[in-house]
């Protein structure tokens, strides 16, 4: 079981989450963070950090965001060299992204 980011993170990226990974599994996109789920161990860290609750273990995620196993693990992949290991500032519009639902297509892939 790993654990995964959801569509709450779109368009937000807090990043307390990644400060607190003991393995350093995040990675970051423009907008949005992955967690690489063969550097996962399952530790629940990162949980109780997102003020979104946007961070499910994989067999708890709600079904309209199933698709997030797959996402993650692709997105980690391709944003391998995007490491995150520290709090730094979310979005600007972090806060106001945050109550925000269906932020599906809002998500970006690439770095400009």
């Amino acid at each position: 079981m790993a654990y995964i980011v959801a569509e709450p993170c779109i368009n937000c990226k807090y990043t307390h989450c990644a400060a607190v990974c003991p393995v350093d599994a995040f990675r970051e996109g423009p907008n949005f963070l992955v967690i690489d789920p063969f550097e996962c161990i399952d530790c629940d860290a990162c949980v109780p950090e997102c003020p979104v609750e946007a961070i499910y273990p994989d067999d708890e995620l709600p079904l309209e965001w199933e698709h997030y196993i797959d996402l993650n693990d692709r997105l980690s992949e391709k944003w391998m060299e995007h490491h995150i290991t520290e709090t730094t500032d979310p979005l600007p519009d972090a806060d106001d992204w945050a109550e925000k639902e269906d932020k599906d297509d809002l998500l970006e892939e690439s770095w400009a």
